[in-house]
């Protein structure tokens, strides 16, 4: 028999688009782009205006009045006076103004200070995360209510609080008194001591968020598997948990930062005359003293060295990210 002839298959060729085709495509897509920017822009005024008119136009005359003559009851003379700085940082100066390291020293404090409510902070937080993202249901939602519950209150009256909590005759001392622990009365106010815990009480919120928004989505199948691989629990914290929870203690740790080393309201109340920081300083020079150009100079100063520190941070953290990546 012979054999049935084999039915080839013919395989035409698609049919390509002509670019006339394409083009009431590209047009749309363009349109779509044109509008998605139109819209974007529209949402981005408000806050553009908001900070140009509230932040940057206020950091402007900031930066002006910093290079002016102070003047001889209060405010300024219109004249270049740049020796604003020479007070602080020792260059320039002239027949009047003199280098003074008592605002470096204050500098210095402020920064022990703000790095200690830092640690803290830190140190409250990162364990009470863990505790509360273990919580199931309302229980959660209760807890993180109480988290947030300080803000409902105003600061001045928290702090008040531990004025009365804190004093020779407060509830602390009183208790330490009377159960023998103590002779005389504790001095906790006007100390440095003092200033860190009210810093830490005001503050810990702010570490407190972004630290359990990290640990919220923590992927516990890697503890897991660090530990069935042998891995103690130091080592698993030490390089799982950790480096997973990093982000969250870095933006914890420059929100509380930033805040701590130009705060004056809490060194105010609990600290008295005896504890001095820069926020302290500047506020002083505007309202007190008058001499709005060296509080201007020095409130650039200071944030010239968060922006400078932070941004050698970031770019460091990049690097080592795009090691990582490759």
């Amino acid at each position: 028999m012979g054999r049935a002839p084999m039915s080839r298959s013919i395989t035409r060729p698609k049919p390509r688009m002509s670019s006339n085709a394409r083009v009431p495509e590209m047009a749309e897509t363009g349109a779509t782009a044109s509008r998605n920017r139109r819209t974007l822009i529209l949402l981005l005024a408000p806050l553009t205006i908001l900070l140009g008119v509230f932040f940057l136009i206020p950091l402007g005359i900031m930066v002006v009045y910093s290079f002016l003559e102070p003047g001889l009851y209060g405010g300024v003379e219109w004249n270049w006076y740049p020796y604003n700085y020479g007070r602080l940082i020792g260059w320039p100066l002239n027949d009047y103004e003199v280098f003074d390291p008592i605002y470096l020293k204050i500098f210095l404090n402020s920064l022990q200070i703000a790095l200690m409510t830092v640690a803290g902070t830190l140190l409250l937080s990162y364990p009470a995360a863990f505790w509360v993202a273990s919580m199931k249901g309302p229980r959660k939602s209760l807890v993180l209510f109480l988290v947030a519950l300080p803000f409902f209150a105003n600061m001045l009256v928290r702090i008040y609080a531990w004025l009365l909590l804190l004093r020779p005759t407060g509830f602390l001392s009183t208790l330490l008194e009377s159960t023998g622990l103590i002779i005389e009365p504790l001095d906790l106010l006007f100390t440095n001591f003092s200033v860190i815990v009210g810093m830490v009480y005001v503050l810990t919120p702010f570490m407190f968020l972004p630290i359990y928004a990290n640990v919220e989505k923590l992927d516990y199948s890697l503890v897991r598997a660090s530990r069935d691989l042998g891995a103690t629990n130091v080592q698993t914290l030490w390089r799982i948990i950790l480096p997973l929870t990093a982000p969250g203690i870095i933006g914890g740790s420059v929100i509380v930062f930033i805040p701590a080393l130009g705060n004056f309201i809490v060194p105010s109340l609990l600290g008295g005359s005896k504890v001095q920081m820069t926020g302290n300083l500047i506020e002083r020079s505007f309202l007190q003293s008058r001499d709005w150009p060296f509080g201007a100079a020095l409130a650039l100063l200071i944030m010239a060295f968060v922006v400078v520190l932070f941004s050698l941070q970031f770019s460091r953290q990049s690097k080592s990210e795009g090691q990582g990546t490759r």
